[in-house]
């Protein structure tokens, strides 16, 4: 599920620290949780 919002450009995608491993944005993340609750419409904002 994750990886279809991240594709639909509804879910920060993760940044490559490696060929084996990504690592999320912590401040991107945790805009996304606050657009949820305020009610997400579909549209990212940028942090």
């Amino acid at each position: 599920m994750i990886y279809q919002l991240i594709q639909d450009g509804k879910f920060p995608a993760p940044y490559k620290i490696s060929p084996a491993a990504a690592r999320w944005s912590e401040r991107e993340v945790m805009a996304w949780i606050d657009d949820v609750k305020d009610g997400f419409e579909g549209k990212r904002r940028k942090v």
